[in-house]
């Protein structure tokens, strides 16, 4: 009931196009089942003097003076059952399609909107590429499953039901005796089917490693080129196609085996049918008329028989797909029980004894950490690689939630108001800026889809990025490539900078993202800031003293906890970290000028 219910569920809201098509496809099929009665009419009444196999709402209309006159009435009643048929066809495909697509687009778009949500620590975990493949392939086998596969199984249905009724009119023994074969082709396709689902879930597997695989290197391929990395990158691909290939190979020799079976199953069914029909036929018991209708009939019974083991072993596939789907809906929104609360951010930051640790580590990341940072106030936090400075950014915008303490906004503990509400007020430009493949004036005014030109120069302005844009060929309207590929690392930071500018925030984060741009640009962006920004509160990760040496506070991390907390002055006359580090970079400077 638990499968049945999940693949049903994406159809809530729209089975009322199901059931009109459906009333449509009875209809075709109970015509298409008539068809070869025409046959055993033409023989068995026109040129004999048997009784009509056609329902009576026909034959009614099937009169003439003569041979000739009631052979063209048949010709003709044919023909306008066939058409009547097919202007039912399309009324069927019409409303399944459109069935279909309602069901999928609804589908994609809310898986689609549910990863959007998802937690930071889940995308951190998640496969790109088996993400990707969730969204498109599996989404892609449930709508060619219920548009294509789920209404071949009711056609099916209906005509190999309303050929056993027409069989059944004519000769009961002979319905049973071409039925036969019918209990060992459904034993042979359950068998196929438990099986097959097994595999399908290996070959689903096998491909969102390629599809991984594929994704990783395309988006690294500046690496893989500066490295000479190219073989290493074609053996592993190399590696997952193989897998994905042998997968694939074990399934179709197990589709091979079950259509071949199958075959010879149906061709014993025939024979059967045949002989025994063949016998009946010169004893009497049947006429020509209807042998010959009974082999046309028998072949809408069989052959839609063989079509279940297709449609089981899709039946099996799909249900790998939703289960996959449903492992991604299963996990909760971030913004499940969310706080609605939604204060006015000034940007005074406080942490209380504030804990970290990640749910697959050992030890805590950050430990008991508590600073205070009033309105207006610059706070940079300088440390080691992986003492947890980025984490400590994190915890405020609450990509991350602490494990213990507290985290203040203006006396509000963040864990009370809503996310997306600090995520408004509190900007953060990260080291690696992801800039899409659109115009410099698109990528920049992202964040404010409605900004005005001079807006957007003015943010560019500020990050020192303008006069760079202005030397491109095409200016603001220079296409900046796929995750800014056709940029340089401090252009790409300094953009990132400008988007974030745009719109005014209380509260700006700068994660080492002043890393690529060079000291004086370094100086300029910052003094610029304190210009228009004044009234904000800004948080530098970096590893320049240089740059922290003009915040108003720096922390120095160390392990996790804070080492030492003051100003320039005060922490040069600590003589500890950073102390050594400014002595460091002090004498690396002169030695380079």
């Amino acid at each position: 009931m638990s499968k049945l219910q999940r693949f049903t569920t994406w159809m809530k809201g729209y089975f009322h196009l199901y059931i009109i098509g459906f009333i449509f496809l009875m209809m075709v099929q109970y015509l298409r089942s008539v068809t070869p009665l025409f046959v055993q009419h033409i023989i068995d009444h026109i040129f004999g003097s048997e009784a009509s196999a056609l329902p009576t709402f026909i034959t009614r209309y099937l009169l003439g003076d003569s041979v000739a006159d009631k052979l063209l009435i048949v010709a003709l009643a044919s023909v306008l059952i066939t058409l009547i048929r097919l202007i039912f066809v399309f009324l069927n495909r019409i409303a399944f399609a459109t069935f279909m697509e309602t069901v999928a687009y609804r589908m994609r778009n809310t898986l689609y909107n549910h990863i959007q949500n998802l937690s930071f620590s889940y995308h951190s975990h998640a496969d790109t590429g088996d993400l990707i493949q969730r969204t498109t392939t599996d989404v892609d086998t449930y709508r060619r499953f219920i548009g294509e596969q789920l209404v071949d199984v009711t056609r099916l249905f209906f005509l190999v039901g309303f050929a056993i009724f027409q069989m059944a009119l004519m000769n009961g023994i002979m319905t049973l005796i071409s039925l036969a074969m019918a209990p060992i082709i459904f034993t042979t396709g359950a068998i196929y089917f438990k099986r097959v689902k097994h595999v399908f879930d290996r070959v689903e597997k096998a491909e969102a490693k390629m599809t991984t695989a594929v994704q990783e290197n395309v988006t690294g391929s500046r690496v893989v080129k500066a490295f000479q990395n190219e073989k290493y990158e074609m053996d592993k691909f190399d590696e997952t196609s193989t897998l994905f290939r042998d997968e694939s190979m074990h399934l179709t020799k197990l589709m091979a085996l079950f259509w071949s079976s199958t075959d010879f199953i149906i061709f014993m069914q025939y024979t059967l049918t045949a002989s025994f029909g063949i016998y009946y036929t010169v004893m009497g018991a049947m006429s020509p008329g209807q042998f010959i209708a009974f082999l046309t009939l028998l072949g809408m019974v069989v052959w839609p028989l063989r079509q279940l083991g297709r449609i089981i072993g899709d039946f099996g596939k799909t249900t790998v797909a939703l289960e996959r789907i449903d492992d991604i809906m299963q996990h909760r929104s971030e913004h499940h029980d969310d706080p609605a609360y939604q204060p006015k951010i000034e940007g005074h930051i406080e942490f209380k004894n504030v804990t970290f640790q990640f749910d697959d580590d050992t030890k805590p990341l950050l430990k008991n950490i508590s600073f205070e940072v009033k309105p207006s106030e610059t706070l940079a936090v300088i440390g080691k690689t992986g003492s947890g400075k980025s984490t400590l950014m994190n915890l405020m915008v609450r990509l991350l939630e602490p494990t213990g303490g507290e985290i203040l906004f203006d006396g509000t503990n963040i864990q009370n108001i809503n996310k997306k509400h600090i995520r408004q007020n509190v900007g953060i430009i990260l080291q690696e800026p992801f800039l899409y493949s659109k115009t410099v004036y698109e990528n920049i005014g992202i964040m404010k889809r409605n900004a005005d030109p001079e807006a957007i120069e003015r943010a560019a302005g500020i990050a020192r990025v303008h006069d760079d844009i202005a030397d491109f060929d095409k200016g603001y309207e220079t296409i900046v490539g796929e995750r800014g590929v056709t940029l340089s690392g401090g252009q790409k930071q300094r953009l990132a900078i400008a988007r974030m500018l745009l719109h005014q925030k209380p509260v700006l984060i700068f994660d080492d993202s002043l890393s690529a741009v060079d000291t004086e640009t370094d100086l300029q962006i910052r003094r610029a800031l304190m210009e228009h920004w004044q009234h904000t509160t800004v948080f530098i990760i970096t590893h320049r003293i240089t740059t922290a040496m003009e915040a108003d506070k720096i922390i120095v991390l160390e392990d996790g906890e804070i080492k030492a907390f003051g100003t320039h002055e005060s922490l040069l006359k600590e003589q500890g970290l950073y102390a050594e580090l400014y002595k460091q970079q002090t004498q690396l400077f002169k030695e380079e000028g």
